[in-house]
């Protein structure tokens, strides 16, 4: 009888030790570091925390074309995760290879999402073929960063200290001048030996001036050869003339402006907490800032891209039922504490986050933030967008056009053409 009981009362502590539900684990890859990294983990913590029928097991993996070659076959052969991060500019070469599985409406109602919810210009990045692929996390672009200390005396700074006076290209060569002429190092620094700096600034420039870099399936056609030359030549000049640095890495253009040696940078909104950490150390000895690029060319636009939340397929099947829900659920509940990852200098593309009194009162993110209405995405193409044949272009044609090492016209016409041949 006592060996009954004690059976039965084994039995009861078992049943007790059983959750009342069965805990979805959801496989996470992200190409998160630096950061962006600690404050993702920070966001997939609290998740966890707060959701104990779901555990996120996060996996991080190098940026650039090791993650998206990873994805690619992890997709192709069914070992792919349940959910990952991706970039939008990359969503039509990943739907031509049938990667992504598309966001439904039932998917987007598990996570307590709708499509009027995000801006516009990610939401049709991350549509193709009138499918959503991808749910936007923000929109990250660059911005002119200023050394407000080194402009001090000139018609740019205001007795407040913020730039102005710059709104055309005029002005703005003006401005990196009047910095030369005062003894200022390097009046602009951003990455002019490396592909995703070269990209980013020259397609500024390009769509600002109204510019289409594909269109109809045609590379540059008609005068969008001009202006793309016209936008090398600028970049060219501005190394020219001592403005620019030559051949700068991404580490060696930042290191620029911290170290107080560039009035100006043209970098990612990714820099801003960079700087902020600079600050708070008392390691950064200037007054700076961040403003929207201006319309330098004449029409407001910047290059911009997204980082999303995507699910991969599996071979010919995708993941469903209830761990599909509570992937959907997970992406619904870091949409909406996207104020933690605001904090990392990115403008949240879910609009009550961006449009809430707290982030109105994040600096300087509030004050590039009308970005969200010109942003410029790279063109829908599977020849564009992170680490792409258009990337390759960047570094081993224009680079070199705005080194001195071949004419803007001559780079622009090898580059229309060998990637006009990947596209037939």
């Amino acid at each position: 009888m006592k060996f009954i009981k004690a059976l039965l009362l084994g039995s009861a502590v078992a049943l007790t030790a059983v959750p009342a539900f069965a805990q979805q684990e959801i496989t996470w890859w992200d190409f998160f570091s630096g950061g962006d990294g600690v404050r993702m983990k920070a966001l997939i913590k609290a998740f966890n925390d707060e959701h104990p029928d779901i555990k996120i097991n996060g996996t991080t993996l190098e940026w650039g074309v090791p993650f998206y070659t990873k994805v690619r076959t992890a997709a192709s052969v069914g070992e792919a995760p349940d959910v990952m991060t991706y970039h939008l500019s990359r969503v039509p070469l990943a739907v031509s290879e049938n990667i992504l599985s598309p966001i439904t409406d039932q998917d987007l109602k598990d996570a307590g999402l709708r499509k009027s919810d995000f801006f516009e210009a990610p939401m049709a990045a991350a549509t193709e073929n009138g499918k959503l692929y991808a749910v936007p996390l923000d929109i990250h672009a660059i911005v002119l960063y200023y050394n407000a200390d080194l402009l001090k005396g000139s018609p740019y700074i205001d007795s407040n200290g913020k730039l102005t006076g710059i709104s055309t290209m005029k002005d703005f060569e003006a401005a990196l001048a009047w910095a030369k002429d005062h003894g200022v190092k390097t009046p602009v620094t951003y990455e002019t030996g490396a592909p995703a700096g070269i990209w980013r600034v020259f397609y500024t420039l390009l769509s600002q001036e109204g510019g289409t870099f594909i269109e109809n399936g045609q590379v540059l056609p008609g005068d969008n050869t001009a202006k793309a030359v016209k936008a090398v030549q600028i970049m060219s000049d501005w190394r020219e003339k001592g403005w620019a640095p030559e051949q700068a890495d991404y580490e060696s253009s930042v290191a620029l402006y911290t170290s107080g040696k560039a009035a100006f940078q043209l970098n990612g909104v990714w820099e801003v907490p960079t700087y902020k950490d600079l600050v708070n150390k008392d390691k950064l000895g200037f007054k700076w800032g961040a403003i929207e690029i201006p319309p330098w060319m004449g029409k407001s636009a910047t290059w911009a891209d997204s980082h999303a939340f995507a699910i991969p397929n599996q071979g010919d099947k995708t993941i469903s039922g209830e761990k599909r829900a509570a992937v959907m659920k997970a992406i619904g509940w870091i949409e909406k504490h996207a104020i933690q990852w605001a904090d990392a200098g990115h403008i949240p593309a879910y609009k009550p986050v961006t449009e809430g009194d707290a982030y109105k009162k994040l600096e300087p993110n509030a004050t590039y933030a009308p970005l969200v209405k010109t942003a410029a995405f790279d063109p829908k193409s599977v020849i564009t967008g992170v680490a792409s044949p258009t990337y390759d272009a960047a570094l081993n044609l224009l680079a070199p056009a705005v080194q001195g090492y071949m004419t803007p016209e001559d780079a622009v016409e090898q580059m229309k053409s060998e990637l006009q041949g990947m596209l037939k």
